[in-house]
C-alpha cells in the first residue's frame, strides 16, 4: 500500500471515529439502526418490539358478495399495482367483499404496516374518549392532561390543533434525513424525550403542516386520560367491537415502552377495511356507537380556516383523515400512508378500498396518483 493510500486510509478511520463519538455525546446512537435498514418497510415489525391488539374470541367475518372476484381488474390497474409492488388490494361494495387479491407471499392473514394510517386510527380513539367521556371535547387544552403544555406558547394548543396538523410545534417531518425528528422516533427508543424537545414557535390553528409529531402528542394525551397503552385502548374500543379476524401490532418504543402512536399500526387488508366501515357507518357498529356520529362528521369535515404552507385554504384534511371534496361528485375520505397504504371509502356508493403495498405513485395536487387512479377504476367496475 502506497503512502497516500495509507493516509486516505488513517483519514477516513479518524473521521469514522470522530462520528462514531459525536453520535454517542449527542445521544442519538438510533442513527446505527437508521443505516442499517435505510428505510421503513412495511414488515418492521420484525425489527422493532411490538404490542399485541388483541382481536375478539369470535369474529365477525366479512360476507362475500355474489361477484367476488369475478371481475377482471382493469388493466391500467393490474399495471400499477405491478409498478407500485400491491401486496393487498380489496374492495368491499355494501358490506361484501366484491374484490380481492395478493401479491408477493401476502394473504389475507398477513401483517402489513400501516405507517400513517394509524394517524386516522389515532383520531378514532380520541372521539372513542370523548364518547367514553374521558375527554370532554376537542377545544380542550392539552395541557388539561400533559404537564409539559401548561407553560408558554405550549399552553394556546388544543386538541383539536393536533388533529388538525396545525399545532404550531417544530417538529421535523423527514423519513429520509437521518438526524430528523422522524426518524430518530422511528428508530429510536425513548418518544417521550423527543416529544419533549419540541418548541410552539408558531400560532397554533393558523397553519397546516403535517407533522407526526402532533399525533405522537395525542397518543400521550389517550394514555394519560384512559390510563392505558394505545394497544390496549384500541383493543378495547376498536379491535374487538369491530369484530377482527387476527390480532393486531402496534410498534413501540422499546419493550414495554409507548406506542409509535403516529405509523406502525400492523393488520391485514380485510381487518383494516372495518375502520372504514366504521367511519362510513358514522361512527356506529351494529347498532353500538363507538365513536360519536358528530365527530365523525366533524372529522371529515376541512376545517376551512386553516391555511398550507402556499397560502390556499386546507379543504384536503380533517381530524387526521385525508379528504377529497367534490371528486366528480363524489365525496371521499381516506387513511394514508407513506409507502401507499390506503382505506379509501366512498359514501355514496357504500365503497370501501384497501391497498397495501411497498411503493407509492407521484401527487396530482394533494393527493397520489394511485389514490384517484383505484377510485376511477373502482367506480368503473360498479357500475
Amino acid at each position: 500500500m502506497n503512502r497516500k493510500a495509507k493516509r486516505f486510509g488513517l483519514g477516513a478511520l479518524l473521521l469514522l471515529g470522530l462520528l462514531a463519538a459525536w453520535i454517542h455525546m449527542a445521544d442519538k446512537n438510533y442513527v446505527y439502526k437508521a443505516i442499517v435498514y435505510n428505510f421503513a418497510d412495511i414488515d418492521d415489525n420484525k425489527i422493532f418490539e411490538q404490542h399485541s391488539i388483541a382481536a375478539p374470541a369470535a369474529a365477525q367475518p366479512w360476507p362475500l358478495a355474489q361477484q367476488y372476484n369475478r371481475q377482471s381488474l382493469p388493466q391500467e390497474l393490474e399495471v400499477l399495482h405491478k409498478e407500485l409492488e400491491s401486496v393487498a388490494f380489496l374492495v368491499i361494495r355494501n358490506d361484501s367483499i366484491l374484490q380481492e387479491q395478493y401479491w408477493d407471499g401476502y394473504s389475507d392473514e398477513s401483517l402489513s404496516n400501516s405507517f400513517s394510517m394509524a394517524k386516522s386510527v389515532v383520531s378514532m380513539l380520541i372521539g372513542a374518549a370523548i364518547q367514553e367521556g374521558k375527554i370532554k371535547n376537542v377545544e380542550q387544552p392539552v395541557g388539561n392532561f400533559l404537564p409539559e403544555f401548561r407553560q408558554g406558547k405550549k399552553a394556546s394548543i388544543k386538541i383539536k390543533h393536533l388533529l388538525w396538523m396545525s399545532s404550531g410545534l417544530n417538529w421535523d417531518e423527514s423519513y429520509s434525513n437521518p438526524l430528523s425528528m422522524t426518524t430518530e422516533a422511528y428508530y429510536g427508543t425513548d418518544l417521550k424525550k423527543v416529544i419533549d424537545r419540541l418548541e410552539a414557535v408558531q400560532e397554533p390553528g393558523q397553519q397546516w403542516e403535517y407533522k407526526s409529531g402532533d399525533t405522537q402528542v395525542l397518543g400521550f394525551i389517550l394514555q394519560a386520560t384512559t390510563g392505558k397503552s394505545l394497544s390496549a385502548y384500541a383493543a378495547e374500543k376498536l379491535w374487538q367491537p369491530l369484530g377482527a379476524a387476527h390480532d393486531a401490532e402496534w410498534s413501540v418504543d422499546r419493550q414495554d415502552g409507548i406506542e409509535k402512536a403516529y405509523c406502525c399500526f400492523f393488520s391485514n387488508a380485510r381487518d383494516f377495511a372495518r375502520l372504514g366501515k366504521l367511519y362510513l357507518n358514522k361512527g356506529i357498529w351494529n347498532g353500538d356507537t363507538l365513536v360519536p356520529p358528530a365527530y365523525v362528521k366533524a372529522s371529515l369535515t376541512p376545517n376551512g380556516l386553516i391555511k398550507a404552507s402556499d397560502g390556499e385554504k386546507v379543504d384536503f384534511y380533517g381530524y387526521q383523515w385525508w379528504l377529497i371534496p367534490a371528486y366528480k361528485g363524489q365525496e371521499i375520505f381516506y387513511a394514508r400512508g407513506i409507502l401507499g397504504q390506503y382505506i379509501i371509502v366512498i359514501p355514496e356508493k357504500e365503497l370501501i378500498i384497501v391497498r397495501l403495498g411497498k411503493e407509492r405513485g407521484e401527487r396530482i395536487g394533494d393527493h397520489p396518483s394511485e389514490v384517484l387512479a383505484m377510485i376511477d377504476a373502482v367506480n368503473k367496475m360498479v357500475k
